[in-house]
């Protein structure tokens, strides 16, 4: 039969996200990274695909899904969050196919600038986006560190916090920070982190200024990050570390731009290692991004 493309469905995505660790895992092992991705529920997926089903397509052949794209818009930004295609069923045209539909969604959006995180040692898929008019604009270092070798904690000047409200205020000022720092407000974004169990959210203060928030997940992952003053993000991290190491996860994590050189050393500093490298690429250069440290490749 011949593949198929149509808008997904809530009960396609366990199956898209299967297809994606597959597809991640892989192109990790084949470039001597071993495997990285591991299952888990799709609930941004869900929630995206509940916000705008039009940002989800999947690529099937006698029902079985081969293939998987999924964008998302705020303000006037597109966001390519995961586009995969089986290993086995690539070479068929479905990236191409599916990249179609998915920038379909980014005019449709009215998206000034479209915006993605890939591998970067995965030239095929940057040569695809360069093709469509995404170009190379940083790397993003995916770093981590072993609570128990996480160096000298604490080091070096922290920040007051304390836990993010979900009231309207709370949201606005986070809203701001975003349209500050990226020049696109998230609040839909921070609603939808604010609601995840796994995941604690955090104000920064300087004495009674606020500078910006930070989340940390049970894994003791770190991100989204973002600071209202660039001289802040070193201070901002570190708590951020710090908070992270009191979960008690024995593994700390975070996605560091190579923009920011602050956040970069602090990292060293504590004893991280880089992992793997990204890339972030998009049709206009746009951000802060010595002043924000994205949560994942799919959030951003």
């Amino acid at each position: 039969m011949a593949v198929t493309y149509r808008a997904a469905r809530a009960q396609d995505l366990e199956q898209a996200d299967s297809l994606v660790v597959g597809s991640i895992n892989e192109l990790t092992e084949r470039h001597g990274f071993g495997p990285m991705a591991t299952a888990s529920p799709p609930s941004f997926q869900s929630f995206s695909l509940n916000d705008d089903p039009h940002g989800l397509w999947v690529a099937e052949e006698d029902d079985q899904i081969l293939g998987f794209a999924w964008s998302w818009v705020c303000g006037d930004m597109w966001f390519l969050a995961q586009l995969f295609v089986s290993p086995s069923h690539q070479g068929r045209s479905i990236g191409t196919e599916l990249i179609k539909r998915t920038l379909e969604h980014a005019e449709t959006s009215n998206a000034r600038n479209k915006v993605l995180i890939t591998f970067a040692f995965n030239k095929v898929s940057q040569g695809l986006y360069i093709r469509h008019g995404l170009f190379p604009r940083f790397p993003i270092y995916s770093v981590g560190v072993a609570r128990e070798h996480l160096v000298a904690r604490p080091q070096g000047p922290q920040l007051a916090c304390s836990p993010l409200e979900e009231d309207a205020a709370s949201l606005r000022r986070l809203s701001l920070a975003d349209q500050r720092v990226l020049g696109v407000s998230r609040e839909k974004h921070h609603r939808y982190l604010n609601g995840d169990a796994r995941t604690r959210g955090f104000n920064l203060y300087d004495g009674n200024d606020w500078l910006g928030y930070f989340y940390v997940d049970v894994a003791g992952h770190i991100g989204p990050l973002a600071v209202t003053q660039p001289q802040a993000i070193a201070a901002a991290f570190t708590t951020a570390l710090n908070r992270a190491a009191e979960i008690g996860s024995p593994h700390l994590s975070a996605f560091l731009p190579g923009a920011s050189e602050a956040a970069l050393s602090t990292a060293m500093e504590h004893g991280m290692q880089i992992k793997f490298p990204m890339l972030l690429m998009s049709s206009h250069a746009f951000g802060t991004w010595a002043q924000y440290l994205p949560r994942n490749p799919g959030f951003m």
